[in-house]
Protein backbone atom coordinates (compact mmCIF):
# COMPACT_ATOMS: atom_id res chain seq x y z
CA UNK A 1 0.00 0.00 0.00
CA UNK A 2 0.98 3.35 -0.73
CA UNK A 3 0.39 7.06 0.37
CA UNK A 4 -1.98 7.45 -1.75
CA UNK A 5 -3.80 4.26 -0.44
CA UNK A 6 -4.36 5.87 2.95
CA UNK A 7 -5.21 9.26 1.39
CA UNK A 8 -8.22 7.38 -0.60
CA UNK A 9 -9.01 5.47 2.56
CA UNK A 10 -8.71 8.51 4.72
CA UNK A 11 -11.60 10.55 1.85
CA UNK A 12 -13.52 7.03 1.73
CA UNK A 13 -14.02 6.88 5.71
CA UNK A 14 -14.45 10.57 6.09
CA UNK A 15 -17.43 10.28 3.50
CA UNK A 16 -19.12 7.70 5.41
CA UNK A 17 -19.28 10.19 8.61
CA UNK A 18 -22.54 11.71 7.85
CA UNK A 19 -24.21 10.32 10.40
CA UNK A 20 -22.20 11.91 12.38
CA UNK A 21 -22.64 15.61 11.34
CA UNK A 22 -22.08 16.80 15.60
CA UNK A 23 -18.49 16.17 15.15
CA UNK A 24 -16.21 18.98 14.09
CA UNK A 25 -13.94 18.98 11.17
CA UNK A 26 -10.70 18.10 12.60
CA UNK A 27 -12.77 15.18 15.22
CA UNK A 28 -13.99 13.72 11.97
CA UNK A 29 -10.37 14.38 10.05
CA UNK A 30 -8.80 12.00 12.86
CA UNK A 31 -11.87 9.65 13.38
CA UNK A 32 -11.25 8.83 9.79
CA UNK A 33 -7.59 8.51 9.93
CA UNK A 34 -8.04 6.11 13.07
CA UNK A 35 -10.93 4.03 11.06
CA UNK A 36 -8.56 3.54 8.15
CA UNK A 37 -5.35 2.81 10.08
CA UNK A 38 -7.27 0.31 12.59
CA UNK A 39 -9.24 -0.83 9.63
CA UNK A 40 -12.35 -0.53 12.49
CA UNK A 41 -15.80 0.45 12.22
CA UNK A 42 -16.35 3.67 13.56
CA UNK A 43 -18.88 2.95 16.15
CA UNK A 44 -16.40 0.62 17.55
CA UNK A 45 -13.86 3.19 17.72
CA UNK A 46 -16.04 5.74 19.78
CA UNK A 47 -17.13 3.18 22.41
CA UNK A 48 -12.99 2.56 22.51
CA UNK A 49 -12.51 6.16 22.64
CA UNK A 50 -15.48 6.79 25.64
CA UNK A 51 -13.24 3.92 27.25
CA UNK A 52 -9.98 5.29 27.31
CA UNK A 53 -11.41 9.02 28.23
CA UNK A 54 -13.13 6.81 31.11
CA UNK A 55 -10.00 5.60 32.20
CA UNK A 56 -7.73 8.13 31.83
CA UNK A 57 -9.94 10.37 33.71
CA UNK A 58 -10.57 8.31 36.60
CA UNK A 59 -6.88 7.20 36.85
CA UNK A 60 -5.35 10.50 37.01
CA UNK A 61 -8.31 11.82 39.56
CA UNK A 62 -9.96 14.13 37.99
CA UNK A 63 -13.30 11.87 38.00
CA UNK A 64 -13.45 12.06 41.44
CA UNK A 65 -12.37 15.81 41.30
CA UNK A 66 -15.47 16.57 39.38
CA UNK A 67 -17.71 14.22 41.52
CA UNK A 68 -16.32 15.27 44.94
CA UNK A 69 -17.26 19.16 43.46
CA UNK A 70 -20.31 18.66 42.23
CA UNK A 71 -21.78 15.75 44.16
CA UNK A 72 -19.52 15.63 47.50
CA UNK A 73 -19.25 11.94 46.78
CA UNK A 74 -15.72 10.06 44.97
CA UNK A 75 -16.19 7.36 42.19
CA UNK A 76 -15.22 4.76 45.10
CA UNK A 77 -17.97 5.85 46.92
CA UNK A 78 -20.60 5.82 44.07
CA UNK A 79 -19.54 2.60 43.33
CA UNK A 80 -20.13 1.12 47.11
CA UNK A 81 -23.52 2.93 47.38
CA UNK A 82 -22.52 4.76 50.66
CA UNK A 83 -20.02 7.62 51.65
CA UNK A 84 -16.72 7.28 53.64
CA UNK A 85 -18.40 8.52 56.31
CA UNK A 86 -21.41 5.88 55.94
CA UNK A 87 -18.19 3.28 55.56
CA UNK A 88 -16.99 4.35 58.89
CA UNK A 89 -20.41 4.89 60.91
CA UNK A 90 -20.28 8.20 61.09
CA UNK A 91 -24.03 8.36 59.42
CA UNK A 92 -26.68 5.70 59.12
CA UNK A 93 -26.45 3.06 55.90
CA UNK A 94 -28.39 2.74 52.99
CA UNK A 95 -28.92 -0.73 51.37
CA UNK A 96 -26.14 -0.22 48.37
CA UNK A 97 -28.03 -0.08 44.85
CA UNK A 98 -26.92 -3.19 42.77
CA UNK A 99 -27.34 -1.81 40.00
CA UNK A 100 -24.66 1.19 40.26
CA UNK A 101 -21.93 -1.64 41.18
CA UNK A 102 -20.21 -1.11 37.83
CA UNK A 103 -16.48 -2.34 38.59
CA UNK A 104 -13.58 -0.86 36.60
Amino acid sequence: MSLDDLETDVELAYDDLDDYAFLDRESRQELAMLGAALDADTDELLRRAIHLLFQSTTESGRLDFHLRSTYDVTYDEYLSGMTFDEMTGGTSVQQPDDDRRYQF
